[in-house]
């Protein structure tokens, strides 16, 4: 079980790559194949909506069929061919279809540690190993900053592309021999999603796993990049690194929340104050856009280090799920953060293209992503707590 959690960690980390790669790739994608920023939006947007798109048919696929085909076939097919597609697209219909495809591909490998986890392991340490699982995952996202930008330089953004195609591709075989799917169940009710969504106290949960996500990828994964390039002039090189420190910020504090649900005995105030600490940040990005490199930086660091509560999230929503239903509860509460991330990749791609002047345009986008986090808030505020 060990090896093959260790193999779906690695899809894991290869999927966190593929949601922020563009932040760095940006100014070559855009220099080579006469995309824009607007595009690049799109095109990430489109990663995060086919993944969530993905979220039902995996559960039941978890549920029925087992994580090991699961997460083989879909990240081989998926991932490998649509870093292989990416690799010859010489547009940005191109770039977004194949970042489609990659979305599909990485859509089950979190969800089936998780389903694991709940099968196998006590419920009480779910928010630690789903916390690190996130904290080594995440760092696909600092590979896809300052290690991306030198790849760039070595390799190219083409050659780069293959290379991932390969890896994807070997990571999905790895998988297919390693994972071993948990002892079926004992014969009783099957449930279906209408079960989970008459779960009341999952309502006031579903608000902040919309929106508290949503945040740290869309500027890790997206905007960062234009916004240094943009108002800072910084080149790939400096945007690798700056993007790199943002990327180390989630990393720990993925590994920061996992165990902190027993120090404290709580899963919602710690997420609610984690997740009002990010908004703090927010709201002085949006108030100071120009205000210089290192305090950005430190800002955006702040954001992801405060942000990274998914899986405490998670945990909080899994306290409510019956056994028969994990799959397809984890799935769901998936859906909701990856959906609205990938409607607000394009939507603020849309701020960015019809605002007055670049700065306008990232002031607009700080202040979406700190209001939405306030929304989430708010209603999450009237959740009932929960720990196993």
């Amino acid at each position: 079980m060990k090896a093959g959690i260790f193999s779906l960690v690695l899809a894991y980390v290869l999927s966190q790559f593929y949601r922020a790669f563009l932040a760095v790739m940006s100014p070559v994608l855009i220099a080579d194949l006469g995309v824009s920023a607007a595009d690049l939006a799109d095109a990430s947007g489109v990663w995060f909506l086919a993944f969530a798109a993905m979220q039902i048919p995996v559960g039941i696929a978890l549920d029925r069929v087992g994580p090991r085909l699961t997460s083989a076939v879909v990240f081989g097919l998926g991932a490998g061919g649509g870093a292989a597609l990416f690799a010859v697209a010489t547009s940005g219909q191109e770039v977004t279809q194949a970042m489609a495809l990659i979305g599909v591909g990485c859509s089950p490998v979190l969800m089936a540690n998780y389903y694991i986890f709940a099968r196998v392991f006590s419920a009480r340490v779910f928010g630690t190993l789903a916390g690190v699982v996130i904290g080594v995952g995440s760092f696909g996202n600092i590979a896809s900053s300052l290690p991306l930008a030198v790849a760039l330089e070595v390799f190219g953004w083409r050659g780069s592309l293959w290379v991932l195609a390969g890896i994807s591709l070997a990571v999905a075989g790895l998988i297919a021999l390693l994972v071993r799917d948990p002892a079926s169940l004992p014969p009783g009710p099957r449930g279906s999603l209408m079960d989970i969504l008459r779960i009341r106290a999952l309502w006031f949960i579903f608000p902040i796993m919309a929106v508290n996500y949503l945040p740290a990828a869309g500027l890790r994964g997206l905007w960062a990049g234009p916004y240094f390039a943009d108002i800072y002039g910084l080149d790939a090189g400096g945007i690798g690194r700056v993007t790199l420190a943002m990327g180390v910020a989630m990393v720990l504090g993925n590994f920061a929340y996992g165990p902190l649900d027993r120090v404290f005995g709580t899963r919602k105030w710690l997420v609610f104050g984690g997740n009002a600490l990010a908004c703090a940040a927010l709201v002085a990005l949006w108030a100071l856009p120009l205000q210089g490199v290192a305090f950005a930086v430190v800002m955006l660091a702040a954001v992801g280090f405060f942000g990274a509560s998914f899986p405490m999230v998670m945990a909080h929503g899994r306290a409510f799920f019956p056994p028969h239903l994990v799959g397809r509860g984890v799935t769901l509460m998936n859906l909701f953060g990856i959906g609205a991330t990938g409607l607000a990749q394009v939507y603020t791609g849309h701020l960015n293209a019809t605002a007055a002047s670049p700065q306008a345009g990232y002031v607009a986008i700080f202040g979406f992503f700190a209001v939405a986090l306030m929304v989430g808030l708010s209603v999450y505020l009237f959740s009932r707590d929960r720990t196993d």
